[in-house]
């Protein structure tokens, strides 16, 4: 099959084939929903389809439909509505005294014997499936994918602010998760 081009320099009949299995891998590390990471590279597709005649050729096509992937993530967490308020967080009252350090029945407790990594991590990625969207996002970005802090508010559109609280509370959620299902 020959590739039929747009304005000489994108070929739509080849970005599945190019593009769809590392941008499925992309959206699934941010969303954690299957069907979800299949929509919104379905969706990059067809907008980037759609606004072809807009493309420039300032980038490469693949940056070019990353970035329109990317935006369609950040809307799909806005009608999600998942709005982190940046109050005074209730679940600190629990954890920590006046003074920020553990209280003693909060504190963490001794970790198992190693040699048990495998159920560990099953346990762990179920703990991070339960986290909501953007809880999913940031602790996937942070700490599977390595990124820093500054890239990862960029990325999903959030304040530095935003970003610490839910942080805060997707760690929290971990540790509880973890206490409950592995250091039993």
């Amino acid at each position: 099959m020959s590739e039929t081009t747009v304005n000489g320099t994108l070929s739509p009949r080849e970005w599945v084939n190019r593009y769809a299995d590392d941008f499925f891998r992309f959206a699934m590390a941010r969303v954690s929903d299957r069907i979800i990471a299949q929509d919104l590279v379905q969706d990059t597709f067809l907008s980037a389809l759609q606004s072809a005649d807009q493309f420039r050729g300032h980038s490469s096509e693949r940056n070019w439909l990353l970035a329109i992937l990317k935006n369609k993530i950040i809307d799909h967490y806005r009608k999600e509505g998942k709005v982190v308020s940046l109050g005074r967080l209730e679940e600190e009252d629990a954890f920590f005294d006046e003074k920020g350090h553990w209280r003693k029945e909060a504190a963490p407790q001794p970790w198992p014997a190693p040699g048990e990594q495998n159920e560990f991590y099953r346990i762990l990625r179920a703990c991070i499936r339960k986290l909501n969207g953007l809880g999913q996002a940031v602790i996937n970005l942070k700490y599977l994918e390595e990124k820093k802090s500054e890239e990862i508010c960029k990325e999903l559109s959030i304040s530095p602010s935003n970003y610490w609280v839910l942080m805060h509370r997707a760690r929290l959620h971990l540790r509880s998760c973890l206490e409950k299902n592995w250091l039993k």
